[in-house]
């Protein structure tokens, strides 16, 4: 038997070494014809035709650029976008670290309690330059009460890493190190530094990126507010200059989904030791994606989960880094999907399907299975034949009841569109309400079941999906509250390419948001009548995103859903008018909701523009 085993591993082993050689020799023709093409190519451009049709491909280019940013204004937006991001990028590097009289002022804080951070950073072959670099972004942090806890599984070829961190322990004793007998991997010797870690908290700290010399004072600030788990934004450098920036990443509070479809916490979380008392650190089958799934399991221990806004984390981005080529973990995209199906499961969420995205490979469209099959009532006002016939022939879910308002016209004639939306909710005989405006056509015939599943959720009240004109352009992606013409509730995304993935993918997941428009809104009745219903003070606009406003305030989260998506050209009222109507409506949404608009929009960052739609860096 054993014999048999051999010969066939034999066979494999020589099979394997063959298409090693024809792949070999596949290569070597893949790297012939490349520089046939480049010299090709070279011939064209020196070519007088190809010089002489330079202002044909300007135009062509432009043209490219206002199909799928919508509009030449838009375009234009996106240029001046361009240049402040520039800007911006300059002045949240090394520039924004603090002069002498604010590191004096941030050393000199005294507060009521010394908190000691233990910062954990597993070693491993960590290339020189990063390592001191790391290293000394810890040591020039302006709190003092902090431990940079390093354990290092290098190989024998990479001893000068514990030679650099022992000269570092020697002059610091807050740095302390230890090297292991053998690499456990990342998890296994993140878990080795937790070991050595004596500090109230703990942070979470690449081997290879920098911290701004303030990150601690902030997390401090954070700690006297509750804080139990802390994260902030962060930003992505190249060339080992933290102020060549490639990418910065303004991220919002708290958000569950959020964190379900993408790890968008990430960096730098710290959080209370005591939270693992009830749970593991790392487990070390999901290396690769260790954090995405520590952070789930924290986030859902902690009271309160503080995000400080600011770049306060530079992740460098070198050949090998999740930072710059996720393909260079591949292992980290199937380790990432088993974080939070287990996740899912332990929140008593079954049976969903988790999938790579169109924007990222490690940003997921999560695919929710609805429970049981609820009576959905739909509720279609201004109603058209497209709407309802859809419905009714090729909607996936059979348990729905559709109520029009073309068939109650007489008996609510003279009521303004939110009354007119409350009278035929009380209608409804289902525990689930679909509000859809007639004018929109569905586009999948999931659309039913697509928002069913997130509506049913506990947690959950309103959930809404993407609405596009027939132009392809987005209309509707989602409510940000005090941004946009009226800084009251701004449509994000408008007038962009319907196949364009957002800011940070954030048109390919399904995200946390603080409003949803009424022309596609589902939630339960329940939930409906507990809110209020819609408000009938508003006339024309806002009594939708009052209602969502109001779910907020007796504790349920909206969702917005971009897999749900339905086509209207009717003109969306919140992009703005000035008719007596909308202003009043407007004045009245400022009054009722003035403490949301002071506090900002949680799902937003007062680093992103208030003035446009596009989640433009201020």
């Amino acid at each position: 038997m054993e014999n048999r085993e051999l010969e066939e591993l034999k066979k494999e082993l020589e099979e394997t070494k063959r298409k090693n050689m024809e792949l070999s020799g596949r290569i070597t023709e893949l790297e012939d014809e490349k520089e046939e093409i480049k010299d090709n190519l070279d011939r064209i451009k020196s070519s007088k035709a190809y010089k002489l049709s330079k202002p044909l491909r300007y135009v062509r280019s432009q043209v490219k650029r206002v199909t799928q940013y919508g509009s030449v204004s838009a375009v234009s937006d996106k240029v001046k976008s361009k240049n402040r991001l520039k800007k911006r990028y300059k002045e949240l590097g090394t520039l924004s670290f603090p002069d002498k009289d604010k590191r004096l002022a941030e050393e000199g804080k005294e507060f009521d309690e010394r908190i000691v951070i233990s910062i954990l950073v597993p070693l491993y072959n960590t290339p020189e330059d990063f390592l001191k670099e790391m290293i000394d972004s810890v040591v020039n942090q302006t709190y003092k009460y902090w431990e940079l806890c390093l354990a290092d599984g290098s190989d024998a070829e990479h001893s000068y890493v514990g030679d650099i961190c022992k000269k570092y322990s020697e002059n610091d004793k807050r740095v302390v190190y230890k090297k292991l007998e053998k690499n456990e991997g990342i998890s296994g010797n993140t878990n080795a530094c937790y070991k050595m870690a004596t500090g109230d908290y703990i942070g979470l700290f690449d081997h290879d990126d920098v911290l701004h010399p303030s990150a601690l004072f902030k997390y401090r600030e954070a700690i006297d507010e509750g804080a139990d788990y802390i994260y902030c934004d962060e930003a992505t450098f190249t060339d080992g200059d933290i102020n060549k920036m490639i990418t910065v990443h303004f991220k919002p509070d708290f958000a569950i989904d959020n964190l379900r479809a993408n790890n968008y916490i990430c960096h730098f979380s710290v959080f209370k030791k005591e939270l693992l008392n009830e749970t593991e650190l790392f487990r070390t089958e999901y290396d690769g994606s260790q954090d995405h799934d520590m952070i789930l399991r924290l986030t859902s221990l902690a009271k309160k989960v503080v995000h400080v806004s600011g770049i306060y984390y530079y992740w460098r981005a070198h050949a090998g880094s999740v930072a710059q080529n996720i393909n260079a973990k591949t292992y980290a995209i199937d380790a990432a999907k088993r974080a939070v199906s287990d996740h899912l499961k332990t929140n008593g969420i079954y049976n969903t399907s988790i999938t790579s995205s169109r924007a990222f490979e490690t940003i997921f469209r999560l695919k929710y299975a609805v429970t049981g099959e609820p009576l959905v009532s739909v509720i279609i006002t201004d109603d058209t034949k497209d709407c309802s016939h859809a419905l009714e022939n090729f909607n996936t879910y059979s348990n729905i009841e559709i109520i029009k308002e073309s068939d109650f016209a007489n008996e609510i004639a003279d009521k303004n569109i939110f009354a007119k939306k409350n009278a035929l909710a009380k209608k409804a005989k289902g525990e689930v309400l679909f509000f859809l405006d007639g004018s929109l056509k569905v586009c999948s015939p999931d659309i039913v079941r697509e928002l069913l599943s997130i509506a049913q959720r506990e947690d959950v009240g309103a959930v809404g999906g993407k609405i596009i004109n027939s132009a392809g352009k987005i209309e509707h992606a989602s409510v940000v509250i005090g941004i946009g013409k009226d800084k009251a509730a701004g449509l994000v995304h408008n007038g962009f390419d319907k196949k364009y993935i957002g800011y940070m993918g954030r048109l390919c997941y399904i995200q946390d948001t603080s409003a949803v428009v009424s022309d596609m809104l589902m939630l339960k009745k329940s939930d409906f009548e507990k809110a209020g219903g819609f408000d009938e003070s508003f006339e024309k606009a806002f009594s939708d995103i009052s209602l969502c406003l109001n779910l907020r305030r007796i504790g349920l989260l909206n969702v917005f859903d971009p897999y749900a998506e339905g086509v209207s050209d009717k003109p969306q009222i919140l992009l703005g008018c000035d008719d007596e109507a909308y202003m009043k409506d407007l004045e009245t949404f400022k009054r009722k909701f003035a403490k949301e608009l002071e506090d900002g929009d949680p799902y937003y960052n007062d680093n992103l523009t208030k003035e446009s739609l596009d989640y433009s860096v201020c």
